[in-house]
């Protein structure tokens, strides 16, 4: 480890290689803090060779890391990995190309996501992918946890809107996957780095697809008796065949969140919101708003209210996507759980969830990207308390297997990172894991890249089995 930090010194000055507690104490997690854990030292690179040359040096001394950016992970994600290494990327922030003629940008992986549209809005162009710590998270921990966000229901998640990636492969290798075309042949490597958690390497540049910005908005918002018919009324408003831009949920709890943060002026005596948006060409948005009108008529909601222009539209927003951190003023402490489920079981979902916090004691504050079924329930609890966390835990894996039972997921955009380890297995068949595994393995064999994060430990069965296949058992497949 001697040699490995004199390796560190040649290639960083101090002022960007933290070994000091007092420097390394802001790294020690994410935003998922009840898991904590010291690097042996953070590097800050400034350009892509000092990156390659870090992954060199981890590869020769067999040192693990974690690449990291904003650290809003909620899964713990970019937790520091113990004897190993954090690889900040914040400084690596610049937009190296913006082409409004083909729609693109090349960015680095430190870029603000929030700030891309900035950039690109003189040229009429946005980003599309929206998570709700859009003007801190950074474009690189987007890309590995595919973000999502409150219009990922028309315009899909971070993966949707990536090209092409630069890659430094876990031994320093640096590799280009993808390219600026809206068509792609062969495998999508793309599709495979995203989304993969920090375990196959650290993009460098990332080309992304920028869109158009909309012409015109229209954001609804109506309130209900209960979080049941609010999430009825999502099927309501889906089965009348529109496509809305986004559609949110907050029930009771986190609507007084919103309000003593930020002064939303949400109706205080709702139990649950519904916040409906169609964006687009303005015909067509005027349509579409004749039908969602009518289809919120039938739903049964106490109030309805229309955006009369923009500052109302961003103040509506602004209540929703402070909602997880305004819950820091009704609980000293909370989980932020990221299960799925279809959109059709949602009512039975938030029912069941109900149950299960009054059964657990525990209040739950729910705030979810309702269009597609991506439950965000806050549990809140004292971690003074001698069995706050143990039963908050319990509580979140309760609602996390009730997603599974109910056709979905247990992660939508926060990701596995090593919250949901335990759960894998009951989501995906000993075959899937050990898939999982071998791929990963081909590219990280030594598994220095994020170690310990996204798949099960060597305890699963799936990961120590050895022998034939099922398929060869079968004999549907052989290796001659």
């Amino acid at each position: 480890m001697s040699d490995f930090i004199a390796h560190l010194r040649k290639l960083y000055p101090s002022s960007r290689l933290y070994e000091d507690d007092a420097r390394l104490t802001p790294y020690v997690s994410d935003g998922l803090t009840v898991f904590r854990q010291k690097p042996i030292a953070v590097v800050m690179p400034i350009n892509n060779e000092e990156v390659v040359e870090t992954l060199k040096i981890c590869h020769e001394c067999q040192v693990p890391f974690v690449a990291r950016g904003s650290g809003t992970s909620l899964s713990g994600g970019s937790l520091p990995i113990d004897e190993g290494i954090v690889i900040s990327l914040n400084q690596l922030n610049q937009i190296l190309e913006l082409d409004p003629d083909n729609r693109t940008a090349r960015v680095q992986p430190g870029v603000i996501n929030s700030n891309i549209s900035v950039a690109a809005a003189p040229h009429g162009l946005y980003f599309a992918p929206d998570p709700s710590s859009q003007t801190v998270c950074t474009i690189g921990g987007n890309l590995a946890f595919n973000s999502g966000g409150a219009h990922c229901l028309k315009y899909g998640m971070t993966s949707n809107h990536i090209l092409g990636i630069k890659v430094a492969l876990p031994d320093g290798e640096v590799v280009e996957l993808g390219n600026d075309s809206l068509e792609n042949a062969g495998p999508d490597c793309v599709g495979l780095f995203v989304g993969s958690e920090g375990l196959l390497g650290i993009a460098l540049e990332i080309q992304i697809r920028l869109l158009p910005i909309p012409e015109s908005y229209q954001t609804l918002l109506a309130s209900y008796d209960s979080l049941e018919a609010a999430g009825e009324a999502v099927s309501v408003v889906v089965a009348s065949g529109i496509l809305p831009g986004a559609m949110e949920i907050m029930d009771k709890l986190a609507i007084e969140a919103a309000e003593a943060a930020v002064s939303a002026g949400y109706p205080k005596d709702a139990e649950a919101l519904l916040i409906v948006e169609l964006d687009g060409e303005s015909a067509a948005v005027e349509a579409e708003f004749i039908a969602l009108s009518d289809a919120i008529s039938k739903t049964g909601a106490k109030e309805v209210r229309i955006a009369q222009d923009n500052a109302e539209r961003m103040l509506i927003w602004k209540g929703r996507k402070s909602a997880f951190s305004a819950v820091g003023r009704l609980s000293p402490d909370y989980i932020v759980q990221d299960g799925v489920v279809p959109r059709s079981r949602l009512g039975e979902a938030l029912k069941e969830i109900s149950r299960l916090s009054s059964e657990a004691g525990l209040r739950v504050a729910n705030v979810f990207h309702a269009g597609d079924g991506n439950l965000h329930p806050l549990i809140l609890f004292d971690a003074k308390q001698p069995d706050g966390l143990e039963k908050a835990e319990a509580l979140a894996g309760k609602i996390l297997r009730l997603c599974l039972k109910l056709g979905g997921s247990i992660t939508g955009e926060h990701g596995v990172g090593v919250e949901k380890l335990e759960y894998m297995p009951e989501m995906f068949t000993e075959i899937d894991l050990g898939t999982f595994d071998r791929l990963r393995r081909s590219i990280d064999p030594n598994e220095i890249s994020n170690r310990g994060k996204m798949l099960p430990g060597k305890e699963a069965p799936a990961l120590a089995a050895h022998g034939p296949h099922p398929l060869e058992k079968a004999g549907v497949i052989s290796r001659m």
